[in-house]
């Protein structure tokens, strides 16, 4: 069964917790601190399958979760991490959150993390010191994250064939390409899209059909929204007429009228007008239909007869140039896209942090990398607390804190967590 969407459920698994412990040796009663590392959980990763043309594996919305790291052992030794779990979908598979689109698989071998796996919790060995001998601190992994996300396919074609049912689409896809669609002399043969791929004097061109579309399809009538996102990544339309209609001129309108509505960049994408099945036609029935079609798009209006193969060479010779300047205009984008540094790429970038008021004698501080500390922290354990208050010192946020107004005693919260604040070092008086 096809299927262009589904909903996911994906959580990366938990860092493994830092290990609390102490070497026990014959003839020493208290060894040094040997908790080892957690393990690092797994992530999920979203990964481009060429035989895969469809997301119907996962419209049962699926939960898919990846395996959580091992807890750090004796021995200083590091527990293992989790298994990261593979998701194949198809090329073109577009990935949203909160309805924001953050991962686009347009790319043969594209693939994205798309949840990453927590970070294994440090055991008590990684906070010796000189001034520190028996360190009774250890950290517990990192949560990974889990988010609900909405797959839609989108067709990676360089060409789109466009038009009202029984327009000839999937006659025409089946003569110029290895692709091998229903085709009948009724209204919506076609059921879902259709790829096939032409070579034309050396030149390889994918080419997708989608069902025919009728007015009001932008809106949810008939099939035409359904698939309408299957032409969004064309380099340029075949806009097929019927030759065989009683009024050409309105079936073009009202195809055209359509792609207007749908919005997303679709009426100003290059555009040919097609006149199909002119071998049924007398030579003053084409001449009328021709120069009224050609009056009405006030461009070259093209003519076929999939069935006698005339006309196929003239089309694909126009839309070459047209494929080969947008394939030129992406790859220099893609260029300029790799050379863009964005402000999560700037050294330090993850260190920033702000404190807001949450209210009375109440603050919030925010920062990915302090509030990964939070969550890694053993609140249940004094010297883990205390590690975590002089993290906010060591940092400055003690001083921010203070410039506010804050007092001893107050309430900072991190994360899910809050911690007493005291303008004194830990350990001080």
């Amino acid at each position: 069964m096809f299927a262009d969407t589904a909903v996911i459920d994906v959580r990366a698994g938990k860092g493994g917790d830092g290990r609390l412990g102490f070497r026990h040796e014959k003839y020493r009663a208290k060894g040094g601190p040997d908790g080892g590392d957690g393990g690092r959980g797994g992530n999920v990763i979203l990964k481009v399958d060429h035989n895969l043309n469809t997301l119907s594996a996962y419209r049962s919305s699926p939960k898919i979760n990846a395996e959580d790291g091992q807890s750090g052992g004796a021995n200083r030794m590091k527990g293992r991490s989790g298994e990261d779990v593979i998701v194949a979908v198809p090329q073109g598979t577009q990935v949203y959150e909160n309805a924001q689109l953050i991962a686009d698989l347009d790319a043969v071998d594209a693939e994205v993390v798309i949840a990453s796996g927590g970070r294994g919790g440090f055991g008590n060995a990684h906070f010796t010191a000189s001034t520190r001998q028996a360190p009774r601190t250890a950290e517990l992994g990192e949560a990974g994250e889990a988010k609900k996300l909405k797959l839609e396919l989108k067709m990676v074609a360089e060409v789109g064939l466009v038009g009202l049912p029984n327009a000839g689409k999937s006659t025409l896809l089946s003569v110029i390409t290895n692709a091998k669609p229903e085709i009948g002399d009724y209204p919506f043969t076609t059921l879902i899209p259709n790829l096939g791929v032409v070579d034309h004097h050396g030149h390889s061109l994918l080419v997708a059909d989608i069902p025919g579309l009728i007015e009001g399809a932008h809106a949810g009538k008939g099939l035409g929204d359904e698939f309408l996102r299957h032409v969004e990544r064309t380099s340029v339309l075949l806009h097929l007429v019927d030759g065989l209609a009683a009024d050409v001129v309105a079936d073009w309108g009202t195809i055209a009228a359509e792609l207007i509505s749908y919005g997303r960049g679709l009426a100003d994408k290059p555009r040919l007008t097609i006149l199909t099945k002119s071998d049924g036609l007398t030579p003053s029935d084409l001449e009328a239909k021709l120069q009224a079609l050609t009056t009405a798009t006030g461009g070259q209006v093209y003519t076929m007869s999939a069935q006698a193969h005339r006309g196929l060479d003239e089309i694909l010779d126009a839309v070459w140039p047209l494929v080969e300047t947008d394939r030129a205009a992406r790859e220099a984008h893609i260029a300029e896209a790799a050379a863009t540094i964005t402000l999560s790429d700037l050294p330090g970038a993850a260190e920033r942090w702000s404190v807001v008021s949450e209210g009375e004698r109440a603050w919030r501080l925010h920062g990915e990398k302090l509030e990964g500390f939070a969550r890694r922290t053993n609140f249940e354990s004094e010297d883990a607390v205390r590690r975590l208050q002089d993290i906010l010192h060591k940092t400055g946020v003690s001083r921010q804190l203070k410039k506010l107004g804050a007092q001893d005693g107050d309430r900072v919260f991190v994360g899910d967590h809050a911690v007493e604040w005291s303008d004194r070092l830990p350990g001080t008086r």
